[in-house]
């Protein structure tokens, strides 16, 4: 009887702990909350624009880009950096995109 009793009196005293806890946790929050909007400047009373339109960024690099890289990439296999595997897996990378 006394291990149920010790065992009853463990699991009551942690949910007790775990429920101080939540609430604590949800107390501190709210006041971090509270802070925070009382921090940020109010809104303006600017008058509301449509988005300019984003310009699409373009699709594919162009060569004289491609070819500096290919040339960066090769120095770096001349110097021993890259294997000729690496090279070649990067040089299908530029080529292709």
């Amino acid at each position: 009887m006394g291990l149920v009793r010790g065992v009853a009196r463990t699991a009551a005293i942690a949910g007790t702990a775990t429920a101080v806890s939540n609430r604590v946790s949800r107390r501190q929050a709210g006041r971090w909350a509270e802070q925070e909007a009382a921090a940020a400047p109010p809104p303006a009373a600017v008058p509301v624009q449509a988005p300019a339109p984003v310009a699409a960024a373009p699709a594919r690099p162009d060569m004289d880009t491609k070819l500096a890289q290919l040339k960066d990439l090769g120095d770096l296999r001349d110097q021993g950096v890259l294997s000729q595997e690496e090279f070649d897996q990067q040089k299908d990378r530029i080529l292709s995109a």
